[in-house]
């Protein structure tokens, strides 16, 4: 019989992705709301008895309400803020860790991670697990997305000067100058820092795709890191994901007249990692859709996990890897 999977915030940009990624798959069922009774509490908890599964794509107070109605049976997978460091619920970046695949197939609750702690901890988690970066490194990080990844609101303010003729694009705006970014928990958290990283995002003018750079000094780093050291640890530790493609050392094949494309893995739920620099100096780098393996590809992946079904169901994995990854 098909999985019974309720999708709450359909409506929204994640929501909708997630759908679009389901719809027409034999083996899942998408269970649908009233949209008059999205907001009573009644009509949620009733169709939240009949899921298995449920998916939330609400803000973060509205995803802590309907995971307080939801059924003990229910499994659910959050992929707003609320729970990510919530210690009842798995955190759901598969390739983090061994283990972490086994914690999300047999939890009851998971946590979708964030677009920029995706790249962030895909970059920096085996450095630190291998004990070439130390956990007590003053890390900083710094990208770029596309304004997509506001949300609603963020899509409508672009959109809308979009549409007046003479009104100047807006370049890249850096936000978060508080130093206090929602994502800052997990991104400490689960990359095993004794302290928080510096994080200094910005938004692009281009709806989706971004890139997530991490820069190191190799003098701080433990005496056998250098620049081949640290890809050959990524491209081990890599090896055979589906969906991380570990780009050669240098790659000059990737850039554009020395520019590199936020937008190159958009439409799929794949995640280059990139390692530039030379003996002193290496600059860590993400680029991947902050719709899809930074949200509802995520999620899809997450409830293929959670399922016990192959993971690319339903997703663009491209051709399988090699050692390194092997990149399109």
């Amino acid at each position: 019989m098909a999985t019974q999977i309720f999708i709450d915030g359909q409506e929204g940009t994640t929501g909708l992705q997630i759908e679009e990624r389901l719809r027409g798959r034999s083996d899942i069922e998408l269970l649908e709301i009233a949209p008059e009774a999205r907001k009573d509490p009644r009509a949620k908890r009733a169709i939240l008895e009949q899921a298995e599964i449920a998916i939330l794509c609400l803000p973060d107070a509205a995803a802590v309400e309907t995971a307080s109605l939801s059924p003990a049976r229910t499994r659910l997978l959050d992929a707003s803020t609320a729970h990510r460091v919530h210690p009842d619920w798995a955190y759901g970046l598969p390739e983090l860790s061994p283990a972490t695949r086994t914690q999300i197939r047999k939890a009851a609750r998971v946590a979708n991670p964030g677009c920029w702690p995706t790249g962030f901890l895909l970059l920096v988690r085996p450095l630190i697990d291998a004990g070439l970066l130390p956990r007590s490194y003053p890390l900083s990080c710094h990208g770029q997305s596309g304004y997509s990844g506001g949300g609603k609101k963020l899509i409508a303010a672009y959109q809308a000067r979009a549409r007046v003729g003479d009104s100047p694009e807006w370049a890249a705006r850096p936000y978060g100058f508080n130093l206090q970014h929602k994502h800052l928990a997990e991104m400490t958290r689960y990359s095993g820092l004794d302290s928080a990283p510096i994080f200094s995002p910005s938004v692009g003018d281009y709806y989706q795709g971004m890139l997530v750079h991490v820069p190191l000094h190799t003098r701080a780093l433990a005496p056998q890191a250098g620049l081949e050291q640290i890809h050959a640890l990524l491209a081990q530790r890599y090896a055979g994901e589906a969906f991380v493609r570990v780009r050669p050392v240098n790659d000059e094949s990737a850039l554009d007249g020395g520019y590199l494309d936020a937008t190159a893995r958009n439409g799929s739920n794949l995640i280059d990692l990139f390692v530039f620099g030379h003996r002193d100096q290496v600059l860590l780098s993400a680029r991947l859709d902050n719709l899809g393996k930074g949200a509802a590809g995520a999620a899809v992946q997450n409830l293929n996990v959670m399922l016990g079904l192959p993971e690319q169901l339903s997703l663009d994995s491209g051709p399988q890897p090699g050692q390194g990854g092997a990149a399109r």
